[in-house]
């Protein structure tokens, strides 16, 4: 008798029609919405929407954001809709809706719409998260962060953390073995905001993996499930919330949780001070007057709001920077002619300041700033920025209304690419951004930083510590591609910064 009992076939299957019928119908729904609203939209696929398979990804999102804004511009819209998920996204296409989204009317989009989890993952409440007024707080306070004063009083920092890096590609160079340009730029980048904003010696040429990159390295390795659970938190972020979801692993919080709170109670206890980024938030936690700071709104930093932006400037500092070195040495080892003349420059501005590197040499490098501004627009380590709509909004000259929560894409690696504004876009060319061509370039179709009222605040220390890296190397050492590249370059399709999936091997020799 029991086998009677048991469900047939037909039963499962009615089951499941049950439960498949009003998930497909919801999802039919809700991808009426941009038809609706009169705004031009990409066809999605049921369940993802116009997003790949986030489990079988072939593309990162960056590429994936950049195909839908070439498919928009090629049908001729200005803008469109896309859907990730059930979740409408704007995407403006034409630089005139890219800069009133950024810029002319950011009082709408003045958050990101990235989740975070400040109770149950405090570090994931960092400047670049947060929204609201407490953004606008915390970025009053921590803008002098980055003063031409303060860069100054870190570059000492730069130059020591650049040693070890030299003496290793010399080694390299001596041995004729290949170098993975990657870890050794990373371990470079890391070193400087391990001692600028952790205040600590990580020492990562001679330790091996040291906590500081192995830690570094878990933030940009989430698994597929967690960048899934991250895209759906999106739309819904205190379900997110109450279901205790983080976007940092909870190993990778406490070891920079403890860190910084070990250093500032040593500090503190002992009456150190050091002129780095974390001296700065410690005097922002006592609430110490500062004639560049006495502007914020007075209230103190807490110790998990101070290792937070410590943690924002390390993700920040070591990997968008080492990416973006990483790719310049490439295209230098690539293109001998252009690696010679940034060399010449090097010597030559050298010679002016007795042959030594300092903040006002760099300064003088304009030949190198091309490069690598020409480097960041082909390889822009954020392929794409996102804002959230706060208020309903409804675009200029249209009928089209942005409602409030409506996510925003802007892809930054599509307005790089596009040929309307850089021809031949896949071609390395410094002399872009020369100074006769420069101001040619149509606003907001190059924003490697983001633009705007929340445009990276740390801009010009990623610029001098890309730029004394690169002196350092240069200087010393002729690249050229190693035959263990894979060319074309084959980029991580599950990496939400612009990174190969393998490696970049470059040999090294020193200059005659």
């Amino acid at each position: 008798m029991g086998l009677l009992n048991e469900p047939s076939f037909l039963d499962i299957l009615g089951i499941l029609a049950v439960i498949a019928v009003p998930i497909i119908s919801y999802f039919k729904w809700r991808y009426t919405y941009w038809d609706k609203r009169n705004l031009p939209y990409l066809e999605p696929c049921l369940i993802v929407g116009t997003m790949e398979n986030p489990f079988r990804r072939t593309k990162s999102v960056g590429f994936w954001i950049k195909g839908n804004y070439d498919d928009l511009k090629a049908q001729g819209h200005k803008h469109g809709g896309l859907y990730n998920f059930a979740l409408p996204v704007y995407l403006p296409v034409d630089p005139e809706y890219v800069k009133n989204v950024m810029q002319k009317d950011f009082q709408y989009f003045t958050d990101r719409g990235v989740f975070y989890n400040e109770k149950d993952d405090p570090l994931s409440a960092h400047l670049f998260a947060i929204g609201g007024q407490k953004w606008r707080n915390l970025r009053t306070k921590l803008t002098p962060t980055f003063t031409s004063g303060k860069m100054k009083m870190m570059f000492d920092f730069l130059i020591q953390c650049s040693i070890p890096m030299k003496e290793l590609v010399s080694e390299h160079a001596k041995n004729n073995q290949e170098i993975d340009i990657k870890e050794i730029v990373a371990c470079f980048t890391t070193d400087i905001i391990g001692s600028c904003a952790f205040g600590l010696d990580c020492n990562s040429f001679k330790s091996g993996e040291g906590e500081f990159r192995k830690y570094g390295k878990q933030i940009f390795q989430r698994s597929k499930l967690m960048q899934v659970a991250s895209l759906l938190f999106i739309s819904r972020p205190n379900l997110g919330r109450f279901l205790k979801m983080r976007q940092l692993p909870k190993e990778t919080t406490d070891f920079f949780l403890k860190v910084i709170k070990d250093t500032v109670s040593y500090r503190e206890t002992n009456k150190v001070v050091r002129k780095d980024m974390l001296q700065i938030l410690i005097d922002l936690k006592n609430n110490k007057s500062d004639t560049e700071v006495d502007k914020h709104d007075g209230t103190a930093l807490t110790i998990e709001e101070v290792a937070a932006q410590a943690m924002v400037f390390f993700i920040a500092g070591f990997e968008t920077s080492s990416t973006t070195m990483t790719y310049c040495l490439f295209e230098l080892a690539s293109n001998k002619d252009i690696q010679q003349k940034v060399r010449d420059e090097i010597n030559s501005v050298l010679a002016k300041h007795n042959n030594k590197i300092t903040y006002e040499a760099i300064s003088d490098m304009h030949y190198m700033t091309q490069v690598i501004e020409e480097t960041l627009r082909k390889y822009p380590p954020v392929p794409h920025v996102t804002r959230k709509c706060v208020k309903n909004y409804q675009v200029p000259n249209t009928d089209v209304v942005i409602e409030e929560g409506t996510s925003v894409f802007i892809s930054v690696l599509g307005l790089h690419r596009d040929p309307e504004f850089y021809p031949d876009p896949e071609k390395f060319d410094p002399d872009r951004f020369s100074n006769e061509n420069k101001k040619n370039i149509h606003p907001f179709t190059y924003m490697p930083f983001g633009e705007g009222p929340r445009i990276c605040i740390g801009l010009r220390f990623g610029m001098m510590q890309t730029k004394v890296g690169l002196t350092v190397l240069l200087k010393n050492f002729v690249f050229s591609v190693n035959r263990n590249t894979k060319v074309p370059l084959e980029i991580d399709p599950y990496k939400v910064v612009y990174t190969t999936k393998g490696t970049i091997w470059l040999d090294a020799k020193k200059v005659a």
